[in-house]
């Protein structure tokens, strides 16, 4: 295929995989099971070759995704799921067994903090840090130490952890290193670029884009050697070691746990996919563009974005992010304003609790998600009563500053 760019290889894979009838989109495969006319071809799928079984497994129109994400990635393989918090669930629980150490940021989605939890409840030890300071994450190591997890952009905080220099520790620990690429973006930055063994990304979010399909995906990068991993059961460890810990993500993640992607979600994801550059360039345009204006309002206490000088990894999002911030941003309101009169008076943000739409959503984070924390640990991340979570989209700006104008006036 031609070296093109971003936008065209996503547009055009797959039509350059030869769909059927000549059609440029993958169809919706929606047959739960796949018939063999010879019976030592379906003896031979099951052993490993290439091919469909059952759909809890995946479908052609689920591997023409994952061939897009894997593209995106520029990485070895790609295996997709029914959620971004199932891909998770499935990378911890498949790789790690009880006694294994996980190292993680303590800046982390709250539900990926709340399957934390589960897992210490399984036996795997978990240490939080500040992974936007290497020297946390390299003070954290025990000889128990598997894997450390990261989020290339922290939701709602926007930090930004240290993801070269914590590439190259755990290549030279040979530990698995696994980036939660969603608010980011594989357009902006590529997990392989920073080390990254695992690039997972929520397909809920900008990839799909649209709000109208739930889904999530694991890249392999292709730079660990899995033939180095104690957990990789014997089962797995045939052919190159390269594919061997995607393997044991789709086979126990899939067929053990279930957590499938549809083929109409998949479908629906794929379509979205193919405009992700272009609506993320508005959306991080727009978010830089609010910042800068809000970051001077009377009325708005802080502004938590990258894009702007004051931000503390704001070099750093400048050099991994190619000068886009993502379209994430933390505002905190002066304590005199009432958050929930404030929300009420926005005409054309929409109050949602989802991220990477078309659309601007807006959510009071101590209300909402971490309201289950307490005051306390809510103090500690930062979290104020005035502090809302901002996913902007695609609108005119102009709309979006009129809108935050009217509402703080």
């Amino acid at each position: 295929m031609a070296n093109n760019g971003f936008t065209t290889t996503i547009l055009h894979s797959d039509r350059r995989a030869s769909v059927e009838h000549g059609a440029i989109h993958k169809p919706m495969h929606p047959s739960a099971e796949y018939a063999f006319a010879d019976a030592r071809e379906l003896a031979a799928v099951f052993q490993g070759k290439a091919g469909f079984t059952y759909a809890r497994q995946g479908t052609p129109t689920t591997a023409a995704l994952e061939q897009k994400i894997t593209q995106m990635e520029e990485g070895a393989g790609t295996v997709s799921f029914a959620t971004g918090m199932a891909a998770l669930a499935a990378t911890f629980f498949t790789l790690l067994k009880a006694g294994d150490h996980l190292i993680s940021g303590q800046h982390i989605f709250g539900n990926t903090n709340s399957l934390f939890g589960t897992l210490a409840g399984l036996g795997v030890q978990i240490s939080f840090v500040d992974t936007a300071d290497v020297a946390a994450v390299q003070a954290a190591w025990r000889p128990q130490t598997r894997m450390v997890f990261a989020e290339a952009l922290a939701n709602p905080g926007t930090q930004i952890p240290d993801m070269e220099a914590i590439g190259n520790w755990c290549r030279e620990k040979n530990l698995v290193y696994v980036l939660d690429n969603t608010l980011v973006t594989p357009l902006l930055l590529r997990g392989k670029s920073v080390g990254a063994s695992l690039v997972v990304n929520s397909l809920s979010k900008h990839i799909g884009g649209h709000g109208n399909a739930l889904g999530g995906a694991v890249t392999d990068t292709g730079l660990y050697d899995w033939s180095s991993y104690e957990n990789i059961a014997e089962p797995y460890r045939k052919g190159s070691p390269t594919s061997w810990g995607l393997t044991q993500i789709k086979k126990k993640g899939l067929r053990d746990m279930g957590g499938t992607l549809s083929s109409e979600a998949a479908h629906r994801i794929a379509t979205g996919a193919e405009t992700l550059s272009l609506r993320m360039e508005k959306a991080c345009s727009n978010a830089l563009a609010l910042a800068q204006a809000l970051s001077q309002h009377p009325k708005v206490a802080k502004i938590h974005y990258p894009g702007l000088a004051n931000h503390p990894q704001h070099q750093r999002a400048t050099q991994l992010f190619g000068g886009r911030y993502g379209a994430l941003m933390g505002i905190e309101l002066v304590d005199e304003i009432d958050v929930f009169d404030f929300l009420n008076r926005l005409k054309v943000l929409v109050l949602a609790t989802h991220l990477g739409d078309n659309r601007t959503l807006v959510l009071p984070m101590a209300h909402t998600i971490y309201y289950e924390m307490g005051p306390q640990r809510r103090a500690e991340m930062g979290i104020s009563d005035n502090f809302l979570r901002v996913s902007i989209g695609i609108e005119d700006i102009a709309d979006l500053l009129a809108d935050f104008e009217q509402a703080l006036r």
